[in-house]
């Protein structure tokens, strides 16, 4: 069996730190570089990006859908810079937020987490609203193959409350961080589950209401919202310190923003930042 997702994060996270470089190439900070809004711009775009990273971070989490608005050469670009972070030896999470029913979920989790695929992925991202038993063929396959899923648990867009919330003490989101717990319990959760949780960086006060224990299978925690969103490494360590190891702290536009002459000493402050 290949070693665990959750193994091999926790070895990334040991030896880089826990910062996760996201790789959103938004148009305007396309244009910002200096870049054509096409394929090509893409490439150079996610190279650079990908540059400042090994070495300097856990991980890379390219944005998906803005690749995808290029069609078929935006996703040869992902493809390119999934292959060109192999090679580098740094984790890949894909923010795909998939999720379907039967071999349609099938056939997404061949695409990101299947051996010798072009998009496969070190993790994805999956949405749960269909239910969490729905994603059985990527907990699956990524088991299977070492690989890794990350669930939207508890977001902090303010939409999100009118569904992650119903239910009060039986939260929508209770359940899901219930459903996530059990799959990593029964699968193995040391040091890490590779069932991880997406809860955004600035929903404290909303995981203590209602009553999420994130804890319980050790799922690592991907927390959106460090940076530009206006969360701070102070907010995390008051926030989640019971369940600090497990985290993963995704940056994008604030590391983004400084360019490509400046992207790696960014990269470097936000690593040291979350020390």
């Amino acid at each position: 069996m290949p070693e665990s997702f959750g193994s091999r994060l926790a070895g990334a996270i040991a030896a880089h730190g826990r910062l996760c470089v996201g790789i959103d190439p938004h148009p305007a900070l396309v244009a910002g570089w200096g870049l054509p809004d096409d394929a090509e711009g893409l490439r150079r775009f996610s190279s650079v990006a990908l540059q400042a990273a090994v070495g300097n971070a856990a991980a890379i989490k390219p944005q998906v859908a803005l690749y995808e608005r290029h069609g078929s050469a935006g996703l040869a670009a992902l493809e390119e810079l999934l292959a060109d972070a192999r090679e580098a030896g740094i984790l890949t999470l894909s923010d795909a937020k998939r999720g379907d029913i039967g071999s349609t979920m099938a056939g997404y989790a061949e695409a990101w987490l299947g051996e010798g695929s072009p998009l496969s992925s070190d993790a994805v991202t999956v949405s749960p609203y269909l239910g969490v038993g729905a994603l059985a063929p990527a907990l699956e396959l990524a088991a299977k193959n070492g690989r890794g899923v990350f669930v939207l648990g508890i977001t902090s867009n303010p939409e999100g409350q009118r569904v992650q919330h119903a239910g009060g003490a039986d939260s929508a989101a209770k359940r899901v961080v219930e459903d996530v717990a059990a799959w990593n319990l029964e699968h193995g959760s040391t040091p890490l589950g590779s069932v991880g949780l997406v809860v955004g960086a600035t929903v404290g006060e909303d995981i203590a209401a209602l009553g999420l224990d994130l804890a319980a299978g050790a799922p690592p925690l991907l927390t959106p919202g460090y940076g530009a969103q206006g969360a701070t490494s102070a907010d995390l360590c008051r926030d989640f310190a019971p369940v600090w190891d497990q985290l993963l702290v995704p940056a994008s536009r604030s590391l983004l923003k400084a360019g490509p002459e400046g992207m790696r000493d960014a990269v470097l402050r936000a690593s040291e930042d979350l020390a």
